[in-house]
């Protein structure tokens, strides 16, 4: 890797993200996003990991923590293309 912020890139049928970036940016450790969105650490390492989509009610909670539309956070592999 070349040290810049990168996507997760998620296994196939599952939404990559810019999570990892979002988080990284403002300094905050996963257990920090967690509790600000009301998860569990763990959910926040899977959403990073791209082993787990967000329902759409917390994918709204995170667009609206880091002040992005959803779309500009998730995107469908299939979108890539």
């Amino acid at each position: 890797m070349n040290g810049q912020p990168h996507d997760t890139v998620a296994p196939e049928g599952l939404m990559r993200n810019k999570l990892h970036v979002l988080r990284a940016e403002r300094g905050w450790s996963q257990a920090e996003l967690a509790e600000r969105l009301g998860v569990s650490r763990q959910t926040v390492n899977a959403l990073e990991t791209g082993k787990y989509d967000p329902s759409l009610p917390l994918a709204f909670k995170i667009g609206r923590l880091f002040a992005q539309p959803i779309e500009a956070i998730f995107q469908d592999d299939d979108e890539r293309s």
